[in-house]
This record gives C-alpha cells, sequence and structure tokens, in this order.
C-alpha cells in the first residue's frame, strides 16, 4: 500500500467526522478519558501534558489543549466526554466540508465567467495575456486563461458611429472661406472599426480623436473654398476632399478607424447677415435668370440664321445651274413677300390717263386720322 504524504494526511484528518487527537489518541468516541491524554496502554503515543501514570492522579476535566482542538474540529465545547454535549445532530455536515464546497464553488464561477467568452457575430475579441496583445478571437463561445492573467475586449466591427458637429446638433458652427467670408456649417461623420487591435491600443481615446481631426479637416477645406461653393454646388466636392483628408491623418495614427462618409446638413451664412444675404442671393438669381434667358434668344437667332444660311446654300447651287430662271423666280418670290400686305392698284401706262377715281383706291390706314377734303376754289362765288 502506498504510504500518503504527510500533507495529505493532515488534510484527511481535518475532513474526517472523527479524527484521530493530535497524540495519536483514538479521540473521544474510541473510549479513554475525555482528556484524550493516553498513557501508551492503547499503542498509542503519550500525552506530553498529560500526567504520569505512576504520578499524581488526572484531572477528570478535559485539557486545554483537547478543547481547543475539539472547538477547531466543531465539536464545540464539552465536559471531557466521549461525544461531548454539544456535539453535532446526526447528517449534520461538517462546516470544514461546507466552507470547501463554498470555496470549490467560488473557483467554479470565477473560471467559467473569466474563461469562456460570447462574442457576437458582430463583435470580435481582443485577447491581453498580462497586458499584452495575444491575438483576435473570432465570433463564437471562446476559451482563455481566467483573469487576471488573460483579458477580452469586445469590439463592435459592424456598428456605423455617426458624429455630428455641432455636437448639440443645433448652434453656430462658424468657419472662415477662403475669399474671406464666414459661414455656418452644420455636418455630420460616418466611420465605423476597420482593425480591432489599432482601435483598442493605438489612440486612448478613438471617439474624440475622430472629432478633432474631423473638425480641423473641414476647416482645412473650407480655408480654401469660397463662399458661393460652400453653399451652392460645391458640396460634394467639400465632402470627399474631407473625408479623404480625414482618413489619410487617422491611417497615419493606425487608428483602425475606417471613414464611411461626411455630409453637409446646412451651409448658410450667419444669422447677423441673413437679411443682406437674401438680398444679395436674390439679385444673383435675378441675374442669373436673365444671363440664361439672353443665351436662349442667342441660340435661338443662332438657330435661324444658320437655317437661312443652309436654304441660301440650296437656292445657289440651283442658280449655278440656271441663273436666268432662278433670277426671275426670285424676283417674283420677293414683290410678292413685298406686295402681299399693301394696298396697291396696277396702271398699265399705254392709253389709261393718269388719275383713276376708282373705288377704293383712297383706302385710308386704320390708326390714319379723318381728314376733311378742301373745297374747291370758286365754289361760293
Amino acid at each position: 500500500m502506498t504510504t500518503l504524504p504527510r500533507w495529505l494526511q493532515r488534510f484527511t484528518i481535518l475532513l474526517s467526522d472523527n479524527p484521530k487527537g493530535p497524540w495519536g489518541g483514538g479521540g473521544p468516541d474510541k473510549g479513554g478519558s475525555g482528556s484524550g491524554s493516553g498513557d501508551g496502554n492503547d499503542g498509542g503515543p503519550r500525552n506530553p501534558w498529560s500526567v504520569p501514570p505512576a504520578g499524581r492522579p488526572r484531572s477528570a476535566g478535559p485539557s486545554a489543549l483537547d478543547e481547543f482542538l475539539r472547538r477547531a474540529r466543531g465539536g464545540g465545547g464539552g465536559n471531557g466526554s466521549g461525544g461531548g454535549s454539544r456535539s453535532r445532530l446526526p447528517g449534520t455536515p461538517n462546516p470544514r466540508t461546507l466552507w470547501i464546497i463554498g470555496v470549490g464553488l467560488i473557483v467554479g464561477a470565477w473560471l467559467v465567467f473569466t474563461s469562456f467568452h460570447a462574442i457576437g457575430p458582430q463583435q470580435r475579441g481582443v485577447v491581453t495575456y498580462l497586458g499584452r496583445f495575444a491575438g483576435t478571437i473570432e465570433p463564437g463561445i471562446r476559451l482563455t486563461p481566467p483573469a487576471p492573467f488573460a483579458s477580452v475586449t469586445k469590439v463592435d466591427v459592424r456598428k456605423i458611429n455617426t458624429e455630428t458637429f455641432p455636437a448639440s446638433g443645433s448652434g453656430e458652427n462658424l468657419m472662415l472661406t477662403g475669399d474671406q467670408n464666414i459661414v455656418d456649417l452644420n455636418y455630420s461623420v460616418r466611420w465605423d472599426i476597420s482593425n480591432p487591435q489599432d482601435y483598442a491600443f493605438q489612440i486612448a481615446k478613438p471617439v474624440e480623436t475622430v472629432r478633432a481631426t474631423a473638425e480641423s479637416a473641414m476647416r482645412a477645406v473650407i480655408a480654401t473654398t469660397t463662399l458661393d461653393d460652400a453653399i451652392g454646388q460645391g458640396r460634394n466636392a467639400i465632402e470627399l476632399r474631407v473625408q479623404d483628408m480625414m482618413q489619410e491623418v487617422l491611417d497615419s495614427y493606425n487608428a483602425g478607424v475606417r471613414i464611411q462618409g461626411v455630409a453637409i446638413k446646412q451651409a448658410a451664412p450667419p444669422s447677423q447677415v441673413m437679411d443682406d444675404f437674401k438680398l444679395v442671393s436674390a439679385a444673383q438669381q435675378e441675374a442669373q435668370g436673365m444671363t440664361n434667358q439672353a443665351r436662349g434668344y442667342a441660340q435661338q437667332v443662332l438657330a435661324h440664321a444658320q437655317g437661312e444660311a443652309a436654304a441660301f446654300d440650296k437656292v445657289y447651287e440651283q442658280y449655278k445651274l440656271a441663273p436666268e430662271v432662278t433670277r426671275r423666280r426670285m424676283y417674283y418670290e420677293t414683290m410678292e413677300q413685298v406686295l402681299a400686305k399693301t394696298d396697291k392698284t396696277i396702271v398699265q401706262a399705254p392709253g389709261v390717263v393718269p388719275y383713276l377715281p376708282l373705288p377704293g383706291a383712297a383706302r385710308r390706314l386704320p390708326d390714319a386720322p379723318a381728314t376733311t377734303p378742301a373745297p374747291a376754289q370758286g365754289a361760293n362765288q
């Protein structure tokens, strides 16, 4: 039979319900005196605090050491008899056993809650061993050494974060443009996490870093842009330039952040000059409308001239083939266009008197004033 080590034997003695005395005695349940003082007759070692067998008579009560050991084993006080007056009830568990079970439960809970990690589908786990990066774990139930030896930081890599400027969502956010004007600009930045390791370890405050980078990039771009571009059609170009500049700066920091987009929500002059700016905008719109109208008229005239030139080219081609016929036809067509809307009298010169009192020959124009004919000379004579 293999001999158990000394520390295991002591542990077994402490767990037993009726352990032996420290001096080899059988304890109160095995008979003998309640003091557990053995005299050597039962085969065990003698108690050095007991009275020798040949000396004075032994004390009837238990010694102080026996009382201390009995209380330490959970037996409570007693009068030195075998079971003592305060012995445990039948079926009552040993207090030491309860302590050991409790400690075991605590250790088991510590191992379960610090060794097993549930990583969601949208998450990644950043693992550190004693503060040093050890790797990244994928979604699922993952096992690591318990804390404080290993630590897992869960990072959501699919969440789209949105930063609004100004932070309150309302108020003025004044910036200086390239043409020395001031614009009130409200915009937002969307970003997510591209590298969990860099996001967790490279920068101390990722959100504050993203906000500071966005503010700096927007002011740098607006400083090279005119006011008309900032509040007009140049917004898309400004958004793309700010996004590229932010991504370049954050990549230089190894921040592990990817910029999804920049959106300008509102771009307007300050409220103090809003009325004057409205007047300027109205004038600009009117000038733009008149310019567009003039351009339309110019295009119309140009198209008409081009059409006439094309018609003349066709007539010229016919004129080259028959010059006399074409000339006469053009003369007739021209005279027809000229005389079509006028009052006219056609007279053949041979045999016709110069004055013909034809009806309707003296037709007046609609807007011409009526005149009274002068009386003939000698009418009243």
